[in-house]
């Protein structure tokens, strides 16, 4: 059975730190791209960091020098370390599995929802001020 299961979400003051967890299993992860993605209420989903199976990363602009993408094949874990949270991070957090045939930047920014074979369930992260 495939999964994808976040964890580490929560309440977080401005300022702060939060480490998600998005782990896998059912599928050969060494060979996926995993992306981290995120959702607020009337905000249209954003690719926000991405890591190729090489370790070869993209962040988006809005998380870039705060949030840090790494991974451990062995561990078959995805983890997102996030710092400096701001209100404005707040959100459904999700992660997702792509068979890595593109650049990271490309699996996050354009690849639509059908290219990407595994989801997890989402958690919330909320940054209060």
């Amino acid at each position: 059975q495939v999964q994808l299961v976040e964890s580490g979400g929560g309440l977080v003051q401005a300022g702060g730190s939060l480490r998600l967890s998005c782990a896998a299993s059912g599928f050969t992860f060494e060979h996926y791209g995993i992306g981290w993605f995120r959702q607020a209420p009337g905000k249209d989903r954003e690719g926000i960091s991405c890591i190729k199976y090489d370790e070869t990363t993209y962040y988006g602009d809005s998380v870039k020098g705060r949030f840090t993408i790494s991974r451990d094949n062995a561990k078959n874990t995805v983890w997102l370390h996030m710092n400096n949270l701001e209100t404005e991070d707040t959100a459904n957090y999700y992660c997702a599995a792509h068979s890595d045939w593109t650049t990271a930047e490309v699996m996050c920014v354009q690849s639509p929802d059908y290219e990407w074979d595994y989801w997890g369930q989402g958690i919330q992260v909320t940054v209060s001020s």
